[in-house]
């Protein structure tokens, strides 16, 4: 059952702060809002989006929490350098990220992950789990169950084979339906997804040089999989308190890829919503309550 919006939430106009900082040589863009001594939200966005995915709701709990969303290497406002002067892996944008975080002054945070935000986040974790004092988890995978569906089938060739010919299909990922296809598969009321979504999303997909850049994440992904047992064995040796979120009628990340999380965590609190692969478009003011709740419980600064 999808949790109704509780009625007493505190409304907020917090401001947030558009920033930029150097890693590494490059612009690294994030958005930031809230008390900078109160809990931190680290948040993680997802492919083919950036730290947009979370302008709704870093206001919504920015009167009580520390909200940081950084954009990736060539994500977003963040610098975009060309493939053959970047190595576009999720071990690499792990290491910027993990960067960024020394470089803004985050000791300790809650991940928010999602979609391409998991493996960041679950690398991030297993190297500091000191850092980390709680998970929200959005549509990211950890186990094999989530992966066991047609839409993979087309990346996983291209794993096994890093051809022309199998990078074909994958090419149809970029295209502007495909961009609204991940914000409107799924959802229960097309009329309440925001076209700003894919007319923010699509020119940056668009820009010279970044169909290499996806197709290099593309293939990356596949060296998360090998990961999974090691992610498994830090949620059971540390079990973090974990919420999850999930947009249940995702193609992409399918329900089936949430429910392993009930074997490895203790702490979990488990929540599927009627929506599709971008839950915070069609649920975000219930996310942001279920959000206050899990924090105020779990977490303190």
């Amino acid at each position: 059952m999808t949790p109704k919006s509780d009625p007493t939430r505190k409304q907020t106009t917090a401001k947030v702060a558009y920033r930029t900082v150097k890693i590494d040589g490059l612009d690294i863009f994030y958005r930031e809002a809230g008390p900078k001594d109160a809990p931190v939200l680290l948040l993680l966005h997802g492919f083919p989006t950036s730290s947009h995915m979370f302008r709704n709701l870093i206001p919504a709990l920015a009167d009580e929490f520390h909200l940081v969303a950084p954009d990736y290497p060539g994500y977003g406002n963040s610098s975009m350098p060309a493939v053959e002067q970047f190595e576009y892996t999720f071990d690499h944008l792990a290491e910027v990220i993990e960067k960024f975080t020394e470089k803004v002054g985050l000791k300790k945070y809650t991940l928010y992950v999602m979609d391409y935000g998991a493996p960041i986040g679950y690398r991030l974790a297993v190297k500091h789990p000191d850092r980390v004092q709680a998970l929200v988890v959005q549509n990211g995978n950890a186990y094999d169950e989530g992966l066991d569906n047609d839409f993979w089938k087309p990346l996983k060739a291209y794993w096994q084979e890093k051809t022309a010919e199998r990078e074909k299909p994958l090419r149809g990922f970029f295209l502007r339906e495909a961009t609204i296809w991940q914000y409107t598969n799924g959802v229960r009321d097309k009329e309440a997804i925001s076209p700003d979504n894919w007319n923010v999303d699509q020119p940056l997909l668009e820009r010279p040089g970044n169909a290499e850049i996806q197709l290099a994440m593309f293939y990356s992904y596949g060296s998360n999989p090998p990961l999974y047992p090691k992610w498994q064995a830090y949620f059971r040796q540390f079990q973090p308190p974990m919420l999850i979120v999930w947009g249940k009628n995702d193609e992409i990340f399918p329900a089936a890829g949430a429910e392993p999380y009930k074997r490895d965590l203790k702490n979990l609190e488990f929540h599927l919503f009627d929506t599709g692969h971008f839950a915070l478009e069609e649920d975000g003011d219930q996310i942001a309550d279920l959000m206050r709740a899990f924090l105020r419980k779990n977490v303190k600064q």
